[in-house]
C-alpha cells in the first residue's frame, strides 16, 4: 500500500477540487443549466483565481503585503495583446498564439517583478504595501499614456500626446491608445485554457511550497534573524517568491484581457489589488485551496445577487464579513475539526489515528 504524506495527500485533493469542479460546469453548460452572463463569468473567475493563488505566495507564504499585483496584472494583459495581435500574420493557429501571448504576458510582468522586487523587497511591512502600492499606480498611468502602433516596419512606441504621434505607414494599426486602451482584441481566451492555466500555476505554486526553496521562503516569513543566521539568501528567496508571483500574475491578465474586445489601463487599478487581497485574506493566508473557494464564490456572488439589485452591495459585504468572521476564528475551526472527525468512518479515524502515533 501506498502512503502519500500529508502534504501530497492535501495538493491532489486541490487538484481533485478543480477538476471536479471543471466537469460539473462543463456538464451544467452542456445541459443549458448556466446562463449566458454566468458563462460570461468563467473565464474573468480562472484569471482571479490564479490570481488569488500567486498573491498568497506572495502574502501568505512570504508573508510579505503586496499591494500592486493589479500592477503585474495589467503588465501582462496589454503585453500579451500586444503580442496576439502582432504574431496575427505569423501564427494564424488561434491557440498556438494564445499560448504565445500568455508566456510573454508573463516574462514582461515577471520582468517588472525582477526590477520591482530588488530595491522593494529590502523594505517591510507598511512601507513595502505603501511602495508597492505606489507601483501600481505608476504602472497604470504610463500606460494612460503610452501608444504602440503597428505597421510593415514593425511596432512603434511613444508617449506623447497621441497616436499621430506613433507615424505609422500605410495599413498601421493603432494597438494602444494611450487612455483610450485596446479595442479589437480577439477574444481568444477560453474557460478550458483558463481551467489548463490553473492546473499549471497550483503545479507550480505548490511545488515551490513543497520544494527547499519553498521551507526556506516559510522560514523567512516566521523569522528572518533566525532563517539568516542559518545561512538562507533573503533576497535570493523573497525575489524567487516575488518574480513567481508577478509573472503568474501577467499570465493571468493576459487571459483577463483576451475574454473582452476593449482594455483601459483604469480596469487595474487599486480597487482590483485590493479585491484580489480580499480573495487571499477570506480564503486563509497559506491556504491554496481556500484563496481558490474564495476568489470562486466572491467572483460569483454579485452576478448571483443581481435580482437584489437594492440590497445586493449590503448582502455582499455581510457575506464578507461572516466569511472573515468564520476562517479567522479558532472556536469555529475547532468545531468544524471535531465536525470532520465524526464524520469520518470508524475504519478512516483508526487509520489516521495509527499513522499520527507511527
Amino acid at each position: 500500500m501506498i502512503v502519500l504524506k500529508k502534504t501530497t495527500r492535501n495538493n491532489l485533493y486541490t487538484y481533485a477540487l478543480v477538476i471536479v469542479a471543471y466537469l460539473i460546469v462543463q456538464l451544467l453548460i452542456s445541459g443549458g443549466n448556466i446562463s449566458s452572463s454566468l458563462q460570461g463569468q468563467l473565464v474573468p473567475i480562472c484569471a482571479y483565481v490564479i490570481l488569488a493563488i500567486s498573491l498568497n505566495l506572495t502574502v501568505g507564504i512570504l508573508g510579505e503585503l503586496s499591494l500592486g499585483h493589479a500592477g503585474f496584472m495589467s503588465i501582462g494583459a496589454f503585453a500579451g495583446v500586444v503580442a496576439c495581435i502582432s504574431l496575427e500574420q505569423i501564427i494564424p493557429i488561434t491557440i498556438l498564439r494564445l499560448i504565445v501571448s500568455l508566456i510573454v504576458g508573463a516574462l514582461f510582468a515577471g520582468v517588472a517583478g525582477f526590477l520591482i522586487g530588488i530595491p522593494v523587497l529590502r523594505l517591510k511591512g507598511d512601507y513595502l504595501a505603501i511602495v508597492t502600492l505606489a507601483f501600481g499606480e505608476i504602472i497604470k498611468n504610463i500606460i494612460n499614456i503610452l501608444y504602440v502602433g503597428l505597421d510593415k516596419a514593425g511596432l512603434h512606441v511613444s508617449f506623447l500626446s497621441d497616436s499621430n504621434a506613433l507615424n505609422l505607414g500605410d495599413g498601421g494599426r493603432v494597438i494602444i491608445d494611450g487612455p483610450l486602451g485596446i479595442t479589437g482584441i480577439p477574444k481568444l481566451s477560453t474557460f478550458t485554457i483558463g481551467f489548463v492555466l490553473i492546473l499549471i500555476t497550483l503545479f507550480i505554486v505548490l511545488n515551490l511550497i513543497d520544494s527547499r526553496s519553498g521551507r526556506a521562503i516559510m522560514a523567512l516569513r516566521d523569522n528572518r534573524i533566525a532563517a539568516e543566521s542559518v545561512g538562507i539568501h533573503i533576497t535570493k528567496y523573497k525575489l524567487m517568491a516575488f518574480v513567481t508571483s508577478a509573472a503568474l500574475a501577467g499570465a493571468a491578465g493576459t487571459l483577463f484581457a483576451m475574454n473582452y474586445s476593449t482594455i483601459i489601463a483604469s480596469k487595474f487599478g487599486f480597487n482590483t489589488s485590493i479585491l484580489i487581497l480580499v480573495f487571499v485574506v477570506l480564503g486563509g493566508l497559506g491556504n491554496i485551496r481556500g484563496s481558490i473557494i474564495a476568489a470562486t464564490l466572491l467572483t460569483i456572488l454579485p452576478e448571483l445577487l443581481r435580482e437584489f439589485n437594492s440590497y445586493r452591495m449590503l448582502l455582499y459585504a455581510i457575506v464578507l464579513i461572516l466569511t472573515m468572521l468564520a476562517t479567522n476564528n479558532d472556536a469555529f475551526k475547532s468545531h468544524l475539526g471535531a465536525l470532520k472527525e465524526r464524520l469520518l468512518p470508524a475504519k478512516l479515524r483508526k487509520e489516521k489515528g495509527g499513522a499520527e502515533n507511527g
